[in-house]
Order: C-alpha cells, then sequence, then structure tokens
C-alpha cells in the first residue's frame, strides 16, 4: 500500500465507523524538511493512523497532541528542527495547553523546539476528520478521474473574521464535470474579493505546492495599517502517476510493486490472455489482454501515462511501439526494453512499413532505449529500480547528473 491510500482509506473507514480523526497536513516549510507541502498524516480517536509529516521524529508528539489541539477548530503549529531543544519543552508544552488563554488559531512559533539538527521549520495545519473530509473527497476524486485540480488553504490570517483552514477551490469546471464528487465548501463570505480575485488568477509553480502571502485593504478603507492579511498553501492536485506496461513476463512482477510502493496507477497488458491475469499480477491495478491490432485500447490506456515495452517478443514490441511512436505527444513517457541494436532494428522496421517514416523522427526522439538507468545490479528488481528512475526523472522534470546513468546497461552491451 501508499500513503495517500491508506490516508483516503482509514478516513472513510473511520467516518463510517463514527470514528473521529484529526487531520494533520504540512502546509508550509522553511529550510530543510523531510517531506514537502501537502503531505498528510491522519490520527484516529482509537488510535490507528496513516501516513507521515516528517521522518518519523515529530509524529509521536503529533499523536498525543492532535485532539487537543483541534478543540477549539483548525489550528497551524510550527515545529523547529533547529539544534537546540529546550530540556523542559513538555513541561512548558503542558502549562501553555492548560491556558485557556492560548489562541488555538495560530501557532506557538519559537516554542515547539525538537533540536533535530535539521535547522528547519515545518508548519502543520490540524484539523478533524469532519472538516477535512471535502478535501480528501476531493484528493480521491482526482486519483479517480485522472484530472488535476487546484485548491486553495488558509494557514494564517489577521482577521478574526477569517477562519483557518478555510479552502477555496480555483476550479469549478472540475467540479462540474465531476458531479457525484463531494465539494469543497467555498467558505469565502468573509473574504475580500480582491483576495478571492488573486487566488483564482494565481498559477502554481512546477513545484504543485506554494505557499502565498495575499494584502487587501478592508472595506471603505484603503490604508495598509488596516489591511487583511492571509497567508495560503495553493497546491495543484495531480492525480497519480500512471504506468502501462506492455508485456507480462516474470520480469515485470517487480515493476508493479515498486511502482504501487511509489503510489502509481499501474496497467499491465499482454496479447498473450493466460499471462496477463490479476493472479499473476494481484497488486496491479488492472491486467488486461488487449489484441495487437488493437490500437484504439492501447492509445487509450497509453494517454498521459508512462509506458513501458518489455514483452521479449519482437512481434509484440513492434506492434505496440509503431502505434506509439506516432502518437509520442500521447505518453509522458516510453521506453524499450533490451539492447539498442534490437531496438534500433525495431525502429527501421517500423520505418520501412510507414508510409510517412517523418511522423516517427519525435516518437523516436523521446524513445528511451534500453530503457532505465544504468545503476547496477543484475536480475529483474535491479531492472524494476533502473525504469522506475528513469521514469521518475523524466515525469518530474530532472536530469540525470552524469552521462554514467544514461549509459546502456552492461547486460545489455
Amino acid at each position: 500500500m501508499n500513503q495517500v491510500a491508506d490516508i483516503l482509506q482509514l478516513a472513510f473507514d473511520a467516518r463510517q465507523q463514527h470514528v473521529d480523526a484529526v487531520l494533520a497536513t504540512v502546509v508550509r516549510t522553511e529550510g530543510s524538511a523531510y517531506r514537502k507541502p501537502g503531505a498528510m498524516m491522519l490520527i484516529c480517536e482509537d488510535g490507528r493512523s496513516a501516513g507521515m509529516i516528517s521522518g518519523g521524529c515529530l509524529e509521536p508528539h503529533i499523536i498525543k497532541r492532535a485532539f487537543w489541539l483541534t478543540r477549539h477548530g483548525a489550528s497551524v503549529q510550527v515545529y523547529q528542527t533547529g539544534d537546540e531543544q529546550k530540556e523542559d519543552l513538555e513541561d512548558e508544552l503542558e502549562e501553555k495547553l492548560d491556558n485557556d488563554a492560548i489562541d488555538f488559531a495560530v501557532d506557538l512559533e519559537d516554542e515547539l523546539n525538537f533540536g533535530l539538527g535539521c535547522n528547519g521549520k515545518v508548519h502543520v495545519l490540524f484539523e478533524r476528520l469532519s472538516s477535512a473530509m471535502p478535501y480528501l473527497g476531493l484528493i480521491q476524486k482526482v486519483r479517480q478521474s485522472g484530472e488535476s485540480t487546484t485548491v486553495a488553504t488558509l494557514i494564517r490570517s489577521n482577521s478574526s473574521e477569517v477562519t483557518v483552514g478555510t479552502r477555496v477551490h480555483l476550479n469549478a469546471s472540475f467540479l462540474d464535470d465531476n458531479k457525484n464528487s463531494q465539494e469543497i465548501p467555498e467558505q469565502t463570505t468573509n473574504l475580500p474579493k480582491p483576495i478571492i480575485d488573486e487566488l483564482s488568477a494565481y498559477k502554481v509553480s512546477k513545484r504543485h505546492a506554494d505557499y502565498l502571502v495575499l494584502k487587501s485593504p478592508v472595506a471603505n478603507d484603503n490604508s495598509s495599517k488596516d489591511a487583511i492579511q492571509t497567508e495560503w498553501l495553493v497546491q495543484h492536485l495531480q492525480p497519480q502517476i500512471r504506468l502501462l506496461v506492455c508485456g507480462a513476463g516474470n520480469d515485470v512482477m517487480p515493476l508493479v510493486t515498486m511502482a504501487k510502493l511509489q503510489d502509481w496507477h499501474v496497467t499491465v497488458i499482454d496479447s498473450r490472455p493466460q499471462y496477463a491475469t490479476c493472479q499473476r499480477f494481484p497488486q496491479a491495478d488492472a491486467a488486461l489482454y488487449v489484441a495487437l491490432d488493437d490500437s484504439e485500447a492501447l492509445l487509450k490506456l497509453s494517454q498521459n501515462a508512462a509506458v513501458a515495452l518489455m514483452s521479449h517478443s519482437l512481434s509484440q514490441d513492434r506492434a505496440r511501439l509503431a502505434v506509439l511512436l506516432k502518437h509520442a505527444n500521447h505518453c509522458n513517457y516510453i521506453g524499450q526494453l533490451g539492447p539498442r541494436y534490437r531496438t534500433e532494428r525495431l525502429i527501421k522496421e517500423i520505418s520501412a512499413t510507414c508510409a510517412d517514416p517523418t511522423a516517427l523522427a519525435d516518437g523516436i526522439n523521446q524513445l528511451h532505449y534500453p530503457i532505465g538507468y544504468k545503476l547496477g545490479g543484475d536480475g529483474p528488481e535491479a531492472l524494476a529500480l533502473s525504469i522506475i528512475a528513469q521514469i521518475s526523472a523524466v515525469v518530474y522534470e530532472k536530469v540525470a547528473v552524469t552521462k554514467e546513468l544514461a549509459q546502456p546497461k552492461a547486460s545489455y552491451e
């Protein structure tokens, strides 16, 4: 399983079982941090939990305090991971928590230093499951539909009229197209219109999660002194990476396992029905028989997907590759298993039967062969690791730090 899927499953189970829970979400980081904004952890009142917001160092404290910190509603806390930890941290924290005068809508910044030596700050939003469920439902809908969307979460405000944890959905058409989804209530009645307009016009960076500060003067007052300042986490929620494996041999099994550990959506296809079965690939989201002449099914399954061609069959690879090379922009990645000379033979044969060989040019330029990075090791597991690494680098627009990584694997030279 994986963290996001585990969190969603636990949340839906808890709601059905009438068990209360708290969702902790990283909404901002400063300096070094183990997890990025958007990382989540769900803590149930019966002791169950799922997800992580750090490397394990903050979780014990968070599990202990989550329900207390949300007793008056959502709150944001700041955890420092600097060098110095106060020896009386727990006693001092107990004293603060016992003080009813504390405003739990703001954080206890500079008070919770865990002395981990990472020299960073992690801002965490705590909210009860009842208020977080629409947000989790939206994440589930993104995963099911394969469509991305954008949502803004209020982290802080200098106005008591604006509630921490308020979420504004910035893509109304997504909800219109997914009428069965549980909509995020857009609690914008107390937000100045200029802030709503700025949020709606904001374009999230390639990080897909940005920290944003907005200011707006109060009604009938243009002075900056009385301006409402709000801090937001703006997220571009993306669907899972989709992996299509063309070929259902035994060496595909560890690839499926590693891909699912990364929370990818995995489909395995083969023109041999006895190979492409759920019994052989129980972890895959789908294992399907697809005939070699069924180009329509191949294109549908490969839409916005990373495609790994690894059937160990010239006829299968030739048929699949011929279709994919003509629709290279259709996929996010195409990789061909086998030594370089084998793939070059396939390209030559496909070009010879193509009415317009120039139509293959873009596909050939984007084709990764031999598939994967040269990471060393031997066997299906090492091959799977090299494929996962290369697909991740391509999808996340990273590049290999050395030419050595991109060279053909020794077993294929």
